[in-house]
């Protein structure tokens, strides 16, 4: 999968702890990660990961504090390559339940949720994922392999159409949501070994050819 650098991938920083392990992640792909909280970079890149560590509507506050929330939405509106991971996923969504009802971006209708009660919270460790959808995200990626998970809250949309993968932890959650050039992952790639690093390497290639 190694490959010589070719383009700068920028990944937004509003504070997340996992910046370094995901931009270790594409500089074993042989890019060059860019970590900025400068709006005026990341309306400028043509590649964007955001990163997620933490809840919902604490991650919302620091973004829109950065002024990121436009430049968000003119990524997924422009259909420009964005991979948004764990809490970055979350986001996305109208509104969170975590903390109370909070409203989130809005960029794919539907909302957070609490893990089932009766389960053990929160999820965390290896989980298998459910490819639902075709997507050239599974590249090479067995059905159910195993990513590593941490989350006490999950995303769940309206629109059934946008769940490419699911994975089972007491209720059946959306763990890849795919639209357009947006993918969205639950899991954390970045600590998900061989297959997660695939799933950067896909998204990336994805990105390379739009």
């Amino acid at each position: 999968m190694n490959r010589s650098p070719q383009k700068e991938i920028t990944i937004i920083d509003y504070g997340a702890g996992n910046l370094r392990s995901v931009a270790n992640a594409t500089l074993k792909l042989g890019y060059q990660p860019v970590v900025t909280s400068d709006p005026d970079k990341v309306t400028a890149a043509r590649i964007v990961i955001l990163p997620g560590v933490g809840a919902a509507a604490d991650t919302v506050s620091s973004l829109r504090k950065l002024g990121m929330e436009t430049v968000i939405h003119r990524l997924v509106e422009e259909r420009r390559p964005l991979l948004a991971i764990c809490v970055g996923l979350q986001v996305l969504l109208s509104e969170t339940e975590e903390g109370g009802l909070h409203p989130c971006f809005g960029i794919v209708p539907g909302r957070v949720r609490k893990l089932p009660e009766g389960q053990k919270v929160p999820h965390m460790g290896w989980n298998q994922v459910k490819q639902r959808l075709p997507h050239p995200i599974f590249e090479g990626i067995p059905d159910e392999a195993n990513f590593y998970f941490a989350h006490s809250y999950y995303a769940d949309p309206s629109d059934s159409s946008v769940v490419a993968g699911t994975t089972d932890c007491g209720a059946s959650i959306c763990s890849v949501l795919a639209k357009d050039n947006l993918v969205a992952t639950q899991f954390h790639p970045e600590k998900s070994g061989d297959y997660g690093l695939r799933v950067y390497d896909n998204f990336l290639r994805l990105a390379e050819q739009s």
